[in-house]
């Protein structure tokens, strides 16, 4: 038997453009081509936790409660607590967080802060939510919706109610039904498609679906008596008997009450190869969720370094809890009395000054079925690692933080020496839309900011759409931020 020698592989030899090339040019990576098999399990392991957060997080009350029950197990201490640690945080108004590890250098050298939102759009119960209709006889609630939402996605679906009722005695009573297997869902119908042609379909999709419609079904069942046979409001009155007996609520405490619709349902694994991630309110509690693991985890830091949860930054981030509240700007002053420093105001300033902010929120990713609202090239895709979003705002960059030049060098440079997966990424192309972030309100500080965040597709939707590739890498991204900046 006779064998042919090996045939030799034929490598083009690389010439002076193709090297050039790959020395010049930019491009993004894709995180799975790059990423060794270690690194993969991680960011898929990472996300089981990061899933859980999600299903028992919906609301801002129920992150902060989540980290409430978290931060002792960290090793932080109450700032007003009366422990000596390095490790400090706050809580405030059940909506609010400032958790900190401070630096072996002086805390007014500057801090490195990285801010997030806890909100995310949804629809509340007004005050007043409760009644019933006179002509068909059903119990309703109802509602007004907070942030940017497109009300069509809401109708139809499943929902459930979270929140809290506050008694007139002051007792806080924690609400939450429809998450469990057991536990019922709540609806608000649509209207149906053979009907739909004068009310809706002559309409701009923005208008179909009118806002006082919104109503939720609650209860159908009517109280019943048998020595008064007619009950005036009988299904409103069952409501309110069922509420009574569940939770010991009367009507008035509605109108003291916070109550949130949220999609009824648990956080999923998307895509055959499960590299993706299903689940409301990952704007921006993907963000809440990978800073705060990322100052767990963090071990060296010479900085002070504070990861900042802030609440109403869908509906323009005012209000005591909102980013523009004076609560990190007293929690910052807190920290350096704490620290044995100075805390008057020109020490204050001039440590904000000298401070360097990342606003963590996600930016638009590019989805495949509406490419034309991104220009590819300044674009987040989706898969590729953590985005740095230099400009936010609306057309001619108005509402903008508009991080500087050197900044950003800075957080780039940080980002390739800890082989972090990033890209950079605006938020749509010029004049098709926008939208704004907290850097705006942290910048007005004199700190440097810059937006840092993963990519979403569906972005506001009742189910969002995220990669576990730019989850991890974002949390990477924030660790390496508190260990190197």
């Amino acid at each position: 038997r006779t064998t042919n020698p090996p045939v030799p592989i034929l490598r083009k030899k690389m010439s002076k453009s193709d090297d050039l090339t790959k020395k010049l040019f930019y491009k993004r990576t894709n995180f799975w081509q790059k990423a060794g098999k270690t690194e993969q399990q991680q960011a898929h392991a990472f996300c089981e936790g990061y899933k859980n957060f999600l299903d028992v997080a919906k609301t801002e009350r129920e992150c902060i409660d989540f980290y409430d029950n978290k931060l002792a197990d960290e090793g932080f201490s109450e700032i007003d607590g009366g422990t000596k640690s390095k490790k400090v945080f706050r809580l405030s108004r059940k909506k609010n967080a400032a958790i900190a590890i401070i630096g072996s250098k002086p805390i007014s050298n500057g801090v490195n802060l990285i801010v997030s939102h806890l909100d995310s759009p949804r629809v509340d119960l007004k005050q007043n939510p409760l009644y019933e209709d006179g002509e068909t006889k059903l119990g309703l609630m109802r509602t007004h919706y907070y942030g940017g939402v497109k009300k069509y996605q809401w109708v139809s679906t499943p929902l459930a109610l979270h929140g809290v009722f506050v008694k007139g005695n002051g007792e806080t009573v924690k609400v939450s039904i429809g998450e469990d297997e057991s536990d019922p869902v709540f609806v608000m119908p649509d209207l149906l498609p053979h009907l739909a042609k004068k009310d809706q379909y002559t309409k701009k999709i923005g208008d179909a679906i009118d806002a006082k419609k919104m109503n939720l079904i609650f209860n159908s069942i009517p109280y019943m008596d048998e020595t008064d046979e007619d009950i005036k409001n009988a299904v409103k009155l069952n409501a309110l008997v069922m509420l009574n007996e569940k939770y010991g609520i009367i009507e008035e405490d509605f109108l003291s009450a916070e109550l949130q619709l949220v999609p009824a349902g648990k956080a999923r694994d998307a895509g055959l190869d499960k590299s993706l991630l299903m689940g409301y309110g990952q704007d921006d509690r993907v963000c809440v969720y990978t800073s705060a693991q990322a100052i767990f985890d963090t071990k060296d830091n010479d900085k002070t370094v504070i990861v900042y949860l802030a609440d109403k930054e869908e509906v323009g981030s005012d209000g005591n809890t909102g980013a523009k509240s004076i609560f990190i700007i007293d929690f910052l002053a807190d920290l350096l009395k704490y620290n044995n420093e100075d805390s008057d105001s020109a020490t204050l300033r001039k440590t904000l000054l000298k401070s360097q902010i990342l606003s963590a929120d996600v930016n638009a990713g590019i989805n495949p079925n509406y490419p034309d609202v991104h220009e590819k090239e300044n674009a987040v895709h989706i898969g590729c690692g953590v985005s740095l979003t230099k400009v936010t705002g609306v057309g001619g960059k108005s509402s903008s933080n508009d991080a500087n030049a050197e900044f950003n060098s800075k957080i780039i440079s940080i980002f390739n020496e800890e082989n972090v997966n990033y890209q950079t990424g605006t938020l749509g192309n010029v004049d098709v839309g926008g939208g704004g972030t907290i850097a705006k309100f942290m910048a007005e500080h004199g700190a440097e900011v810059i937006d840092c965040g993963p990519g979403v597709l569906g972005m506001h939707s009742l189910y969002e759409l995220t990669s576990k590739a730019d989850i991890y890498s974002s949390y990477k991204a924030y660790k390496a931020f508190f260990e190197k900046a």
